[in-house]
């Protein structure tokens, strides 16, 4: 059986040669989300990402039960993480204050910003039914996923679709 952290490492592999020489984010984020979900099956509920637009998130393409479209900055767990600029893990969803709950099956998140030229782009957002799911390992792994995601949105230019 793989440990997480083999996961991971086989996970950002497979998003890279995904992405390699692809210039639309959309297919990028599709693929991106099904590969996240496929790889932690047990624990992802809900695998996905949300896009700044103005002062907002906007829903983008997701796995999973269906969620939230819009979310203002500074709100959740999400528009926390974007406000912060970093990630957030949240053990127990219950505890968090101003939680947004898109599901009441979500028990546990973890957020991680996409950062462009320093100014979050979009956030990595994945949820669990089980309590306390998150820990350093997902958040290593997954902010190398964002960092990988962040090159490519730069190198292809994608700035067009996002609004600061």
């Amino acid at each position: 059986m793989e440990t997480k952290l083999e996961k991971y490492n086989l996970m950002l592999k497979q998003a890279a040669a995904l992405i390699e020489g692809e210039r639309e984010l959309l297919p990028i984020l599709c693929n991106v989300s099904a590969l996240m979900a496929q790889t932690f099956p047990e624990t992802y509920f809900w695998a996905g990402f949300y896009l700044v637009k103005g002062e907002e998130l906007l829903l983008g393409p997701f796995q999973g039960t269906v969620a939230c479209v819009h979310i203002k900055k500074g709100k959740g767990v999400c528009g926390t993480a974007w406000a912060k600029a970093e990630t957030i893990i949240v053990p127990d969803v219950e505890e968090f204050p101003g939680h947004i709950a898109c599901s009441s099956l979500s028990r546990s998140e973890i957020v991680v910003p996409i950062k462009v030229d320093g100014n979050v782009v979009a956030v990595i957002d994945v949820d669990s039914k089980e309590l306390e799911s998150f820990d350093q390992e997902d958040q290593a792994g997954l902010e190398q996923l964002a960092d990988l995601l962040a090159a490519q949105i730069k190198k292809a230019e994608f700035s067009c679709l996002f609004t600061n």
